[in-house]
């Protein structure tokens, strides 16, 4: 097993200018399980390529263990890829897709056969072995993709969007596996994907990645009560934080007639970068509809059973029309087209630069 590093490392396509990965620094330990999350274009499929050698690197390098892989074959750095479409052959049988790597390697008959049926044990797929990968449902036959990277022993785990293809029940069932599956085998993984909920339910630490810029790494919960800036806040968590641009004065953010208390510390870091507007951050879960509070029109009311997420309209500081999200409870009975009031929890709010969108509470 071994840790990864990221050391600047740059990634500029043919042809363009700006680079699509821009000084990437990353250290990722021994066995640990980190996820690159964020929306699509924004590096995190190209960074996993040029750390699995399939995507040349510009500038920096990149380490696996003790091991500077920068100009290393892809097929000498002891990798093992699981990609998005499974990419299985048909002709073969689930043992021999398996065993495919370790057959083009040169180990022999014995050693191959023993290890499919070691992880064929371990992912629940022994009495399929003789099967073709047509007889195999989805989340099946994204076992076998992943027992063909087990099967090797490698150094670390690569896996690109493994869930995507899936149906949104088995992709629950199957990210539990597949977190389970790692923490057992205690390899180092680097696991991309677009859905910020896996990435919360599956990394021991998630990296942010915006425009080829690493935005936030840390824990899943940290990422949650202590976004980095506006971009993080705004991307995790489901439903997303609420971003407004709002007045201050000496003590308050201003929404509509409702004062919001803010620290002292927050005041003066908006003030002394000479702006009379922040942006405020208040998740769905600590708003609550209440008889005071900022006023809201609403547009649509979801109900979830024990839950319902409200939808309304308010007006920012720049007099434009922002959708606020408000968590409230499932017997709710209000109404599209209802002007609601909506209180906040002072304890959990979030405030940010308008100019360069980094949180004040760090």
């Amino acid at each position: 097993m071994a840790g990864v590093r990221f050391d600047e490392a740059t990634r500029i396509y043919p042809g363009g200018t700006v680079p699509a990965v821009d000084k990437l620094v990353l250290d990722i330990a021994d066995g640990e399980f980190l996820v690159l999350v964020g929306p699509s274009g924004c590096g995190k499929t190209t960074s996993l390529r040029m750390l699995a050698g399939l995507e040349e690197i510009n500038e920096g390098r990149i380490w696996i263990g003790d091991r500077d892989v920068t100009n290393v074959a892809p097929k000498d750095r002891d990798i093992a890829m699981v990609f998005q479409n499974y990419a299985l052959y048909p002709h073969m049988t689930v043992a021999e897709n398996m065993g495919f790597g370790l057959k083009i390697a040169g180990v022999n008959k014995t050693e191959i056969a023993t290890r499919v049926a070691e992880a064929a044990a371990i992912l629940d797929l022994s009495q399929y072995l003789e099967r073709k990968p047509k007889a195999l449902s989805g989340g099946q036959r994204q076992r076998v993709a992943m027992g063909r990277a087990i099967v090797r022993n490698p150094q670390v785990f690569l896996m690109d969007e493994p869930l995507s293809n899936l149906d949104a029940k088995l992709r629950v069932q199957t990210r539990t596996q597949i977190a389970s599956l790692q923490r057992r085998l205690g390899v180092t993984t680097v696991y991309v994907t677009h859905d910020q909920t896996e990435a919360m339910t599956m990394g021991d630490r998630v990296a942010v990645m915006k425009d080829g810029l690493l935005q936030q790494v840390d824990t899943p919960q940290n990422l949650y009560d202590k976004p980095r800036n506006a971009f993080v806040a705004g991307f995790i968590g489901s439903p997303a934080m609420n971003l407004i641009d709002v007045k201050f004065d000496d003590n308050s953010a201003i929404l509509g007639n409702y004062n919001i208390p803010l620290s002292r510390d927050i005041i003066g870091k908006a003030q002394a970068e000479g702006s009379q507007v922040l942006t405020l951050g208040l998740r769905p879960e600590d708003l609550r509809l209440s008889s005071e509070g900022f006023e809201m029109v609403v547009d649509l009311v979801e109900l979830l059973g024990a839950d319902a997420y409200v939808y309304g309209e308010v007006t920012d500081a720049n007099g434009d029309v922002k959708i606020i999200t408000v968590r409230a409870d499932g017997r709710i009975s209000t109404q599209r087209g209802e002007t609601v009031r909506v209180a906040a929890n002072p304890d959990n709010v979030h405030a940010f630069s308008i100019a360069s969108g980094l949180s004040y509470m760090l």
